[in-house]
């Protein structure tokens, strides 16, 4: 490791990457100074991760009061929903986090100081802070990093910017479910809000531009839908909205396929990386559609300045953003790191999950490979047989003639906690033949993993309860 005296740093941000980045270079010998124009966290712990999967986890439980596989030996009782005790309880459960993970850390940290303001580039070596309290900074620094992150996108829809709409931030916080909502989007987020609500208690329509789950493995998005229909939600497919209106406590949303009526219409099409502020044109950082463009070493078109996380072209991932953040800070302290996305995982929160990792079979053949794939339905995984909740798969790409494999997707109860293997197995260039050899705990969602790589040469439905 080497130190250069005295390195000054400058973070702007303080979400995953910029926390990331801040401590490493900290850690590493530099001092740092982090500018925050918002509220220390960033997204993922205040508007994002956090307060979403709990959203999420007390809806699966309201939806297991009114039904589930064993409702036949176990009486069903309809929940009350008290959407604002659970709002209490879950920003009661983000302030935690942000104290403990953020404002805690930042304040006990000698090598670091916090500015609160905007940040804007004067030159490759010096920002202007317009400080929150009032007046102006001028701050020199021998390494920055912009770790800014996104913001809901805005679709250009005629009347919509006239409207009271919800955003993925905005929804979480609804003191009030709906009795009827539509949701324009058809991509994680709208998926999992969508499916919350409905279970809430809210009728949902969802409205997807082209096919749900667009860069994911065909299968994977009709699996969801089947999922969604089971539970009464709407799912709509090429669909354009040409106007939306509001009037009379009602969102009136003119399609190609009629008009839609609701009383909260939440938009969940992507995100915008918030960078404008920062004057990057100036100083020569070059973005695409407002996006940092960086290099394998998470640096940006000028030298010394570097970037990560979802104001960056990277995947939108809290996790991609941290490893970026922490890798970006060994660079800017003299060391040499990439970050590998090659095994990158994916999760979907939605009942089933879906856990991705690797290439799908359109992305191996795409990039030369000579593929072979296998699907294994639910109904051959012994857990997914005792859980009597079988609707999902498995699905394995492997590369032909070694068996390599190349990526999986999962749609399953715990998909989430299955893809990590996939990516271990990734790492280590493992065969099918390998995983189909290894010890997998018996009942076990993730010993479907093993049955998949074994469904390369077997008929796993010839094989006993627990095969070797």
């Amino acid at each position: 490791m080497s130190h250069e005296n005295n390195l000054h740093i400058a973070v702007i941000g303080s979400g995953g990457a910029a926390m990331a980045a801040a401590l490493k270079g900290a850690e590493r010998g530099a001092r740092v100074t982090l500018v925050e124009r918002g509220t220390l966290g960033g997204t993922c712990v205040n508007t994002g991760c956090v307060p979403s999967k709990i959203l999420i986890r007390a809806a699966h439980i309201a939806h297991l009061h009114k039904e589930s596989p064993f409702d036949g030996g176990i009486s069903v009782q309809r929940p009350v929903i008290d959407r604002a005790a659970l709002l209490v309880q879950q920003q009661g459960r983000v302030e935690e986090l942000r104290d403990a993970k953020y404002t805690r850390i930042l304040r006990d940290h000698p090598a670091i100081t916090v500015l609160h303001g905007e940040a804007r580039f004067i030159d490759a070596h010096q920002l202007a802070v317009t400080l929150t309290e009032g007046g102006e900074q001028a701050l020199r620094f021998d390494r920055a990093f912009i770790g800014t992150g996104a913001r809901p996108a805005e679709p250009p829809v005629p009347g919509l910017t006239n409207t009271p709409y919800l955003t993925s931030s905005s929804a979480l916080t609804l003191e009030v479910v709906p009795e009827r909502l539509i949701v324009i989007g058809a991509g994680f987020v709208a998926l999992e809000l969508a499916q919350a609500f409905a279970r809430l208690g809210s009728r949902v329509t969802v409205l997807a531009r082209s096919r749900t789950l667009s860069r994911e493995d065909p299968a994977v998005g009709e699996a969801l839908e089947a999922a969604f229909r089971r539970e009464g939600i709407q799912v709509l497919k090429e669909i354009r909205a040409s106007r939306v209106d509001y009037m009379d406590q009602e969102f009136v949303l003119e399609t190609n396929a009629g008009t839609w009526r609701a009383e909260q219409l939440l938009v969940a099409t992507g995100r915008t990386p918030n960078t404008e502020a920062l004057d990057l044109e100036s100083i020569g950082v070059e973005t695409a559609r407002g996006a940092i463009l960086v290099d394998e070493h998470l640096q940006t078109t000028v030298p010394g300045i570097y970037a990560a996380g979802d104001c960056t072209d990277q995947p939108e991932f809290v996790y991609v953003a941290a490893a970026g953040g922490s890798r970006a800070a060994v660079n800017m302290t003299g060391g040499e790191a990439t970050l590998d996305l090659s095994a990158m995982p994916s999760v979907l929160f939605t009942d089933p999950q879906v856990g991705t990792a690797g290439l799908t079979e359109a992305q191996a053949l795409e990039q030369g490979f000579n593929v072979e794939s296998r699907v294994l339905d639910l109904e051959n995984v012994p857990r997914a047989l005792v859980n009597f909740d079988t609707a999902g798969f498995i699905k394995m790409v492997a590369e032909r003639d070694s068996g390599r494999l190349l990526g999986v997707q999962a749609v399953a109860g715990e998909a989430g906690e299955l893809i990590q293997t996939a990516v271990m197995a990734l790492r280590a260039r493992m065969t099918v033949q390998e995983i189909g050899d290894e010890l997998f705990p018996y009942l076990t969602m993730v010993e479907g993993f093993k049955l998949c790589a074994q469904a390369f040469t077997k008929d796993v439905t010839q094989l006993s309860c627990c095969a070797g």
